[in-house]
């Protein structure tokens, strides 16, 4: 079932940026922080405010890491693919993870609950294998640690 948003939260937005040079960015950031992510009519809307092109807003939105186009779950989970990482075991947290949740890299749960990302290295080499959920790391990991972290974070759980 498709969720209905409210676009009409957008109109201040536009409104506080019109006529301002290097807008886009700005605008999309504070959509993004609306909406969770940038779903395709929320692109629409922007280009018409803007009166630029939708290719143009679609362009800036594939560049940046930052922005994404599709419903994310409300935790974000990163797993370190770093070589310190690697060497202590990393492979088998990222395994881990992924049989946990039962999704692959780039993927988010069936029920919006994690989005899991690996990145080439989270800056915790001392801590390795570490994972990152949101803001907060975990590091010296082995699965069965992985999973107690998870479950932290599952509805119901702690977070």
């Amino acid at each position: 079932m498709q969720e209905e948003l409210d676009y009409s939260q957008l109109d201040p937005i536009l409104k506080k940026y019109r006529g301002q040079e290097g807008a886009l960015i700005p605008i999309l950031q504070e959509a993004q922080a609306i909406y969770g992510y940038l779903p395709e009519e929320v692109l629409k809307t922007i280009s018409q405010g803007l009166k630029i092109p939708l290719s143009r807003v679609y362009g800036v939105v594939t560049f940046y890491a930052q922005f994404y186009t599709t419903k994310r779950g409300r935790h974000t989970v990163r797993v370190c693919r770093g070589t310190a990482c690697h060497v202590r075991g990393g492979k088998s947290v990222l395994k881990a993870v992924q049989q946990i949740l039962g999704v692959g890299e780039n993927e988010t749960t069936p029920d919006y609950e994690f989005t899991f990302e690996t990145v080439a290295c989270l800056g915790a080499c001392a801590l390795s294998p570490v994972l990152l959920v949101d803001k907060i790391y975990y590091g010296k990991l082995t699965p069965v640690k992985v999973d107690q972290v998870l479950k932290k974070y599952s509805v119901g759980g702690v977070s």
